[in-house]
């Protein structure tokens, strides 16, 4: 009976796996993972993909089918399964980040040359990045970008979970597997993951769960409600979908049925998708920019005179700056592995325009810290704060902390949540506490400097310099 390797890489789950339900119509198939060592992952996003493992693993079990973990070169590892159990061929959905299609495009080469039957199918994009273009070149300018897609790209459905077929003991027999606590992906010594259960559930039906009540609940007030980091108005679906628990297809059907359902909510969804969209968009830019995560896409700013404090920066990454929205944004990071997307971009502007460090060292901290890395919307993302890249916010747009934080967070429940030893001191003063009478911060046990740092930076002075440089800058170009 054929036997076909299905090769899970990032899309750890069973429903809507395009290769796994194409094998799954020929005959048996062998899920495996490989760990490989050259891959460069971050320290949070290997917690996940520990537990997203297991849980995929569960599920294979339940099938009566064994997921095969191993370590080491992929192409050494697909040569030896094939040979020890006869595989009639290679499936695996594509990658579209710069290394992934590099390695995908050689292993094929090299199995193809030794007749064995390799194929891949569309990935966890909605549209593949080559489809996309205008006048044969990339978009450059998220609106027209989803305008057109919306327009001539019509989603393909989600498939179901596939029918799999238990392994017959005389072939698994010949197939032996790493254990996954040997690989050693979970924090030690020490365990600073140790507060991430109780803010996730890996693995495709914490997926489900976690979209589902998102539709139930969050897409009410999303369009106005996304923006409050203390509100319930996100979806939180950004790790799933980072190791591919669940598809974007999924997301889009899932809710475009709810919409059907609740045609009041149709500006909340639409909204939703937008921000689909941008993942999209992400996407689009690495694939036809494969420099994104490390080069400017506007020349201009290749020769910025960043300053690399590394005293600053190890404040801002610790949450120790003095501006409490910054800090209470960095600390949920480091205690969750999540940070709210309104506040994302204030951490990221701070770090950028009022500590002039490289956006390259904070795309390096949220790539080690987040439970969402994703190469394409982390450096995407962060060139967008930083003005160098495509559809970029003007570099002279550059958020005050302390107005960002009254606006979207008033009555500091989102600051007092992260930032316990600011929680007495009253609304109106607890944006910007270095103001504060000495009198209102002795009622509330915050001594400057001790409790709480004082500013380690003066904003305006700060923001009138990056103004300057900015100057500078266009002198140049």
């Amino acid at each position: 009976m054929t036997a076909t390797i299905v090769w899970f890489r990032r899309d750890l789950r069973l429903t809507d796996h395009p290769a796994l339900w194409e094998a799954a119509q020929e005959g048996l198939v062998i899920p495996l993972y490989i760990l490989d060592p050259h891959e460069s992952s971050g320290a949070a996003e290997l917690w996940w993909r520990h537990h997203s493992l297991h849980k995929l693993g569960e599920a294979l079990a339940t099938l009566h089918l064994p997921l095969l973990l191993r370590r080491g070169d992929p192409l050494q590892i697909l040569l030896e399964i094939i040979q020890s159990v006869a595989a009639d061929g290679v499936v695996w959905n594509r990658r579209y980040d710069p290394r992934g299609i590099a390695q995908d495009t050689a292993i094929k080469a090299d199995l193809q040359a030794r007749g064995v039957s390799v194929r891949s199918f569309p990935g966890d994009c909605l549209v593949e990045p080559w489809l996309h273009h205008h006048d044969q070149q990339p978009y450059k300018v998220f609106t027209p970008f989803w305008k057109s897609l919306l327009a001539r790209f019509p989603v393909a459905p989600a498939l179901p979970q596939a029918a799999l077929q238990p392994l017959p003991s005389e072939l698994a027999q010949h197939l032996s597997s790493d254990s996954l606590a040997d690989w050693q992906l979970l924090p030690q010594h020490p365990d600073w993951a140790s507060r991430f259960p109780e803010f996730w559930e890996p693995g495709e039906s914490g997926a489900d769960t976690r979209l589902r009540e998102f539709l139930e609940g969050g897409l009410l007030n999303y369009s106005k409600g996304r923006d409050f980091p203390a509100q319930p108005s996100v979806s939180r679906l950004s790790p799933y979908l980072a190791h591919g628990e669940i598809s974007p297809r999924q997301i889009w059907q899932e809710t475009q049925g709810h919409l059907l359902k609740n045609p009041e909510l149709a500006a909340q969804g639409e909204h939703f998708l937008r921000e689909l969209g941008w993942r999209e968009f992400s996407w689009h830019l690495l694939f036809h920019f494969p420099n994104l995560p490390d080069t400017p896409l506007r020349p201009e700013f290749a020769d910025f005179p960043w300053q690399n404090n590394e005293k600053l920066l190890h404040a801002w990454q610790r949450g120790q700056t003095g501006y409490p929205i910054v800090d209470a944004g960095m600390r949920e990071l480091w205690q969750s592995g999540w940070m709210h997307n309104r506040v994302r971009m204030i951490c990221a502007s701070f770090l950028i325009k009022d500590l002039f460090i490289d956006w390259r060292k904070g795309e390096a901290w949220f790539q080690d810290t987040l439970l969402d890395f994703d190469e394409a919307n982390n450096s995407a993302s962060w060139q967008w704060v930083a003005g160098s890249g495509a559809d970029a916010a003007p570099y002279f747009r550059i958020f005050n902390p302390v107005l960002q934080g009254e606006k979207f967070d008033a009555q500091g429940v989102y600051l007092r949540r992260w930032l316990p030893e600011l929680a007495a001191l009253p609304d109106h003063i607890i944006h910007q506490p270095w103001a504060a009478e000495p009198a209102i911060l002795a009622k509330a046990g915050v001594a400057l400097g001790i409790h709480y740092p004082r500013p380690v930076v003066d904003h305006a002075q700060a923001r009138q310099k990056a103004l300057d440089i900015f100057q500078d800058l266009k002198k140049k170009t």
